[in-house]
């Protein structure tokens, strides 16, 4: 009998179609005498500590539509693998001020993509570590849509030069901070969760 040499070409098109659809945003806080444990407790926090999290880089996919969290938890299963860029941070220095931060910017025409940003600081609020992700998550797409403004200036005017695109319809952030307790570690995350 002889053998075909015919390549297997019946693999479907959509097989490795692994878009998501939807995304919702989440941060959470935990402390404990243990690094891990303070981990598990701000993934608990954030709702997000019953799925197999797989972190990815930073691309908003086209036509994504931002969802709630409490819509987007309905949406998966204890136990099923899960995607999302995450900003996170853990300290045991006492007094010590940390935060983590998630920025996203998406472009007016949808059928592009965008690009979310993790950021984290020491010594920083919510409201800065957030303004910076998000510029972060703006410079970026300015950068592939082809939006012209100085490296050099300063955050504000890039984002006035941003704010007057039309090119850029929607940027955002979400961030966590915390003080960090005395004889405990402390962990600050924040996260874009994907849903197929």
């Amino acid at each position: 009998m002889k053998k075909s040499s015919k390549k297997n070409t019946n693999i479907s098109k959509n097989t490795f179609d692994f878009v998501p659809k939807k995304v919702f945003f989440t941060k959470g806080v935990g402390h404990h005498t243990e690094e891990l444990a303070s981990f598990e407790l701000a993934l608990r926090d954030a709702g997000i500590e019953k799925y197999n999290l797989v972190t990815v880089s930073s691309i908003f996919p086209p036509h994504c539509e931002i969802i709630d969290k409490e819509e987007g938890l309905k949406l998966l299963n204890p136990g099923q693998v899960v995607f999302c860029v995450m900003s996170k941070l853990t300290s045991n220095e006492p007094h010590r001020l940390i935060v983590a931060s998630v920025g996203c910017a998406i472009p007016k025409e949808r059928n592009n993509y965008g690009y979310l940003s993790e950021y984290h600081a020491y010594g920083e609020n919510e409201r800065e570590a957030g303004d910076y992700a998000e510029d972060l998550a703006t410079m970026m797409l300015a950068t592939t849509l082809g939006i012209e403004f100085d490296e050099d200036a300063s955050w504000d005017e890039k984002r006035q030069i941003w704010r007057i695109s039309d090119k850029i319809v929607i940027s955002s952030s979400i961030a966590q901070e915390a003080i960090v307790q005395k004889k405990k570690y402390t962990t600050v995350l924040s996260a874009a969760v994907f849903v197929f």
